[in-house]
């Protein structure tokens, strides 16, 4: 199917290939409504004939396209509970050989803050990067729009900079301010998204007794609760001891944090821990790490991450003792506090403990 052949659906949408029929709606829904227009890089439109006449130069702008080869979607989105156009979607290939394109959007003003352009976006962006096989989509929007910006953000975009007098409306310069995502980003969304939607059973700390394998044990030293405003979980902190002498420490985050954008425990994994040097290079953090496990199973979590930085050898080493999967080497956020100690990158592991 062509993109501009594609219909997408959300819990409340259908985006639809948009045409000259939808002129009126067009026209009648926010082409005319001077809070919508007065913020889109395009003439202003007094007439039904104007909107017809929009579109047209706008499908030979697309056709334009399709003679390259190059993808694009124009689509008018659809309230599910009665029919209602209330806004149009579009993205074009700007780029072939970087795979990227840009995406625009309009939406009447009585169906604003509802989160429908949120909606449409994600489900636009999925579109981009699972069936036209793009690599980066971004967008841009007048500072004195940011309404334009939070649904930016809130699809999973990200800021990449504002641009001085880089457009013109209405014969004047005015400022652009760009927002972009990645298919590497998208991927990794929808992985934060997979993982905070893992079961997890928290009704309370349990009594953990001594973990020992016979050699090593672990004594639970700290309970730590859960911090909402940070977006922290509950945990238990373990120090590590052998023959009666510590060795190190372990610890054991519980869930996955829930929410799309809550992904601290992505890039920071349920498991940390530290041999201290002297007693390194003895196997004690992976047998600690199997020792874990009860306590996890206990709160009926089936997989857990393990995390670490790529110059991390000795932290490599351990999860490819356990048998853990590397999932992918993910660039950290530097809103995470592992930027803010100086990592960029981290080895995403999976563990499977069922």
């Amino acid at each position: 199917m062509k993109p501009n052949e594609a219909t997408l659906t959300t819990d409340r949408l259908i985006l639809r290939p948009f045409g000259i029929s939808d002129a009126e709606a067009m026209f009648g829904n926010w082409a005319r409504d001077p809070d919508v227009v007065r913020f889109l890089l395009r003439k202003d439109l007094s007439s039904v004939d104007e909107v017809r006449e929009h579109i047209g130069n706008w499908m030979k702008y697309f056709d334009g396209l399709t003679e390259k080869g190059w993808d694009w979607g124009l689509f008018a989105i659809v309230q599910k509970s009665d029919g209602a156009v209330i806004g149009t979607i579009d993205f074009a290939e700007t780029d072939r050989e970087a795979r990227s394109a840009e995406v625009a959007y309009a939406l009447g003003k009585p169906w604003r803050g509802r989160g429908y352009m949120t909606e449409a976006l994600r489900a636009v962006l999925a579109h981009c990067f699972e069936a036209a096989g793009l690599n980066r989509v971004w967008a841009t929007y007048r500072p004195q729009n940011p309404a334009s910006g939070k649904v930016m953000a809130n699809a999973g975009m990200f800021y990449e900079g504002t641009f001085r007098q880089s457009k013109v409306r209405n014969g004047e310069r005015v400022d652009t301010t760009m927002y972009a995502i990645l298919k590497e980003d998208w991927d990794i969304q929808k992985e934060i998204a997979h993982y905070n939607s893992l079961p997890c059973e928290f009704d309370g700390f349990i009594d953990v007794p001594v973990l020992s394998d016979g050699e090593i044990f672990l004594v639970c030293t700290e309970k730590q609760p859960a911090n909402p405003e940070k977006k922290y979980v509950p945990g238990y902190e373990f120090i590590i001891c052998k023959d009666g002498e510590k060795v190190g420490r372990i610890n054991l985050r519980i869930g996955y944090g829930g929410g799309l954008y809550n992904s601290n425990l992505y890039y920071g994994g349920q498991i940390g821990y530290g041999v201290d040097e002297p007693f390194r290079g003895n196997g004690y953090a992976a047998r600690a790490c199997r020792l874990l496990l009860p306590v996890a199973k206990a709160h009926k979590m089936n997989t857990l991450l393990i995390t670490n930085n790529p110059d991390n050898r000795a932290s490599m080493r351990v999860c490819e003792k356990l048998g853990l999967t590397l999932i992918r080497t993910a660039p950290v956020p530097k809103w995470h506090d592992l930027h803010k100690d100086g990592d960029r990158y981290s080895n995403i592991y999976e563990w499977q403990i069922t």
